[in-house]
Order: C-alpha cells, then structure tokens, then sequence
C-alpha cells in the first residue's frame, strides 16, 4: 500500500449500480456482467498503450450502501456517443497492488478480490486513513499486474 497523489481523469465506458452485498451472490451479481459486456463492445487499443479502469462512483454512503461501477478506458473525442462518462477525481489516494497468478480471466479475477478483501479488511481495523466514498478505480496496468486506488482524506 502507497499514499499517492492522482490528477483526475475522465473515462468512457458502460456502467452499472449495484451494492457489495448484490456482488456476493452469483444470482444478484452484476459486475461480472458489466466487465463482459464491456469486452464485447467497447474497443480498446492495448497495442498502443490504452489500458482499462474500473472505477467506483456515486456512492449512496459507505461500503454497505449502493454505488456505481464503470468499466472503461480514457475518453476521446473520437468515442460512441451511447458511452457513458465519468471523472476520477483529482486527490489522494492509497494505492494496493494486485498481481494475478496468469494473465487469464479467472487469474486476474481472483487477484482482484482478494486484494478487495485485503482493502476492506485495512479500514475496518482502525486505518492511518478515512476513505471519502468519492472516486475508488482499479487500473489494469497490464495482463497481470493491477492497481487499485481508494480515495483518502
């Protein structure tokens, strides 16, 4: 973990609201959904450098409460006009670093909830630093490596 400083980013893509306690349950779930819907019809240049973000927003309270995710990629003037838009905003932020075990599907996906698990589990017990619930993203860096960002005080 890192405190870091990032400046804001604006970021097209799909999105969905839905609450941790929904993604816990296969049946009510809706990220892995968002995640494959993106894949099937946003277009992503890797060759040339663009990479994915998810980015957690429009948060109703805490962690318990609902919250929307995007999947996307940096906004450009050349995007669909049925892409949505949101900004990360600007501040600071801790950084935790994921690294998946292949750069398979169900590798990455497994490196991601579990540092998820390790995230929650820093700021229940009495953390040096209080979330802000504003902008929280993961940042796909490459097939295996992933950073997740949680707003801070």
């Amino acid at each position: 973990m890192q405190k870091v400083q990032v400046d804001s980013i604006t970021l097209s893509g799909i999105s969905t609201r839905t609450t941790n306690q929904n993604e816990m349950k296969p049946e009510t779930a809706k990220i892995s959904k968002l995640w494959r819907q993106f894949d099937s019809t946003v277009t992503v240049d890797y060759q040339n450098g663009e990479r994915v973000y998810g980015v957690y927003y429009d948060y109703e309270s805490d962690a318990m409460g609902a919250f929307s995710v995007l999947a996307g990629r940096k906004a450009s003037s050349n995007d669909d006009a049925s892409l949505e838009q949101v900004t990360i905003e600007s501040g600071n932020y801790l950084r935790f670093d994921a690294t998946a075990t292949a750069s398979d599907d169900n590798a990455r996906i497994q490196a991601v909830i579990e540092t998820w698990g390790k995230i929650w589990a820093y700021f229940s017990d009495n953390p040096d630093y209080d979330r802000t619930y504003k902008t929280d993203f993961e940042f796909y860096k490459d097939a295996t490596h992933i950073e997740i960002y949680i707003s801070i005080k």
